[in-house]
């Protein structure tokens, strides 16, 4: 069971967000109450008040954490909308949507900027009060550091340049309420003091305080050093910027290095190698043997630190907020009542958002570039959605379930086509207790082991101008690189950034990163425009598809341990998807296979142009990296904030 609970605190600390001028008189009781900060539970209640932004409607709840933020890339995109990648056309507006942005201030700007002011109120507030030489207290004052950065490292990630605001407002200036917009590197900059001075300050999370005690829930040392690696590679790498900082905005952009100087940029590298082995020479326990088993024990709420892969995932309470799975969760289609998966789900209607909606989806072409044997191909990729027959005969080959009639309900994975690939990290049957609103409350992926071990592998190259040398801090970074595809039941590859890019992909696909990998090696653009030239060869079946399959052939096995009651059946045999597959050559003899067409229904194509695409058409890819910072958001900010990159 989650042990984190999150706490509303008074209106002392709830009225952070208010800017009437009497709260910040000095004889005012306020959040900054010398009182509060003389208690380690106090200060724990107002660091609650930073993760209660996180549960609010458009932050990390739902907005935040799949389908909006990271995509599209070359290997997932968002498929909300009639079975097309429309959102991608929300990155081409100043104005926002309904679904990011709306009049009263709660969008994910507001928020995440909400939480580093709650942030900075307990940093200062710990540093002027509480006695810093107690553990509990450093441990706390480190969590708040760490938090802090995390947003920053989100708000550069979807809007480039953003204030930079590293103390709480005392009221004593009210022009303070308002910070300018700041180039980017002032912000990294401070997050690299602030990482380090955690690091510090937190032990491993075996020894962490209290309720944070071996919690994945719950920052640590480790989180802090994977955070600054993370932000490390960021900053070291390309990103779109201004080419001249200016206020009021420009259109003057392109894609450059953060750090112009070659040794800056090869110092930061050494920093990311120096960060990810203090981890790696203290966890090295945390990579999971199965793969799989990563998401199976996320999705079943195993938060023992010493227990699962991640070093963070971000915590969401039982039975209150969170859509992780219900975003981007294998999709279950409108048919398929929910009780009937493992008694996982239930829900009183059949078309409504408590359906797991499988906003992330599998580029095509993706699923044809796994190695063979590369065991996360089956979780990654799902070429199907669980579906229910109601025992009218729906099913278009009753048949080939054996053992059922064709009056009979059956639960089964129902083979999709070429646009409708769906993410199988996360999953309705791996979960363990029951659910029934669209709030799934399944934590958030945020850092996990083996992308320190890349991390590591990857900065190790940058450090050394491309060529990785053979012990760092006493690691070989080859060794690091070599564990993740081990685990995947993979040979061995030579250590280059090109190879590192691919490994990445496999990894990762579906947990918010790939994006911004693309991004910092700037590739964005480039990728996005190569994946459509493939999906158009993969179409037609030209270049490296020549000869690709048009339909696919499976036969279904039953495994009544899906469902709750009624036979439940899962593919058995599946041919037709991987490169070198043939037609059975028992298919026409077996009963029980089936043939469906994957690319074409009726005469259309299912990757026709006109409806797949992975960013709006005409618009320039890389002045397209981030968000536009919304209107409503440019109005209330008295002139600090503008939009760059033509928005």
């Amino acid at each position: 069971m989650k042990k984190f609970i999150y706490i509303l605190i008074g209106a002392g600390l709830l009225t952070l967000s208010s800017c009437e001028k009497d709260f910040f008189e000095t004889d005012s009781p306020s959040a900054m109450d010398i009182s509060v900060f003389k208690s380690t539970d106090l200060t724990e209640q107002a660091i609650g008040a930073i993760y209660n932004t996180f549960g609010e409607d458009k932050s990390f709840r739902n907005r935040l954490c799949g389908g909006y933020m990271a995509l599209n890339t070359d290997i997932e995109y968002c498929n909300k909308g009639s079975g097309q990648a429309k959102e991608s056309a929300i990155y081409a507006t100043s104005k926002g949507t309904g679904d990011l942005s709306t009049s009263n201030g709660k969008d994910p700007w507001a928020y995440l900027n909400a939480a580093v002011e709650r942030a900075n109120v307990v940093i200062d507030g710990i540093c002027t009060y509480s006695d810093t030489t107690d553990a509990t207290f450093k441990y706390l004052l480190g969590e708040t550091l760490t938090l802090r950065a995390f947003c920053y490292l989100e708000l550069v990630k979807l809007w480039g340049d953003v204030p930079a605001c590293f103390k709480s407002f005392d009221g004593k200036n009210l022009n303070d309420l308002y910070v300018y917009k700041t180039d980017r590197n002032v912000i990294f900059e401070q997050l690299r003091k602030d990482l380090r001075w955690a690091a510090e300050l937190m032990p491993w999370s075996e020894s962490c305080p209290g309720k944070a005690n071996n919690y994945t829930g719950r920052p640590s040392k480790a989180l802090a050093l994977g955070l600054l690696a993370r932000m490390d590679l960021m900053y070291a790498g390309m990103a779109l910027r201004p080419n001249t900082f200016t206020k009021g905005g420009t259109t003057d952009c392109s894609v450059q290095y953060n750090i112009k100087d070659a040794a800056d940029r090869q110092a930061v590298y050494q920093e990311a190698v120096w960060a990810c082995s203090e981890i790696i020479k203290h966890e090295d326990y945390k990579l999971e043997g199965n793969f799989e088993d990563i998401f199976k024990k996320l999705c079943a709420d195993e938060v023992r630190y010493n227990q699962s892969e991640f070093i963070w995932a971000l915590p969401f309470l039982d039975d209150a907020r969170g859509q992780v799975l219900c975003l981007s969760g294998l999709k279950m289609s409108d048919r398929t009542p929910g009780h009937i998966i493992n008694s996982k789900f239930y829900s009183s209607g059949n078309k409504d958002n408590t359906k797991i909606q499988g906003m992330i989806q599998i580029v095509p072409t993706f699923a044809w570039d796994f190695e063979d044997n590369d065991a996360r191909y089956a979780v990654t990729v799902c070429p199907f959605q669980w579906e229910y027959d109601n025992g009218s005969g729906a099913s278009s080959d009753p048949s080939a379930f054996p053992g059922s009639s064709t009056s009979e309900s059956k639960l089964y994975q129902k083979l999709g086509d070429a646009s409708s690939i769906y993410l199988g990290k996360f999953r309705i049957e791996w979960m363990k207790r029951t659910w029934s609103t669209n709030e799934d409350c399944i934590d958030m992926p945020v850092l996990r082991y083996a992308d320190v071990l890349l991390m590591f592998a990857e900065a190790a190259i940058g450090s050394m101008e491309g060529n990785a040398p053979s012990n760092l801090y006493g690691l070989n970074p080859q060794e690091q690189f070599d564990k993740v595809r081990t685990r995947a039941g993979l040979q061995p590859k030579p250590l280059t950034m090109e190879n590192i890019m691919a490994e990445r992909a496999f990894e990762f696909c579906g947990e918010n990163i790939r994006k911004y990998d693309l991004m910092r090696w700037n590739k964005l653009g480039s990728q996005l425009q190569l994946t459509m030239e493939r999906l158009a060869n993969l179409d037609a079946g030209t270049g490296e598809f020549e000869g690709r399959m048009d339909s696919v052939y499976f036969t279904y096995k039953q495994d009544n341990s899906f469902a709750q009651s009624g036979n439940a059946y899962v593919f058995d045999k599946f041919v037709g998807l991987k490169k070198g597959d043939t037609a059975p050559a028992d298919y026409d003899k077996t009963a029980g296979w089936i043939r469906k067409s994957f690319y074409e229904k009726e005469g259309e194509r299912h990757l026709a142009a006109k409806d797949y695409y992975l960013y709006k058409e005409g618009v320039d890819v890389d002045m397209r990296h981030y968000w536009p910072i919304f209107e409503v958001n440019i109005n209330a900010s008295n002139g600090t904030l503008w939009n760059d990159y033509g928005y």
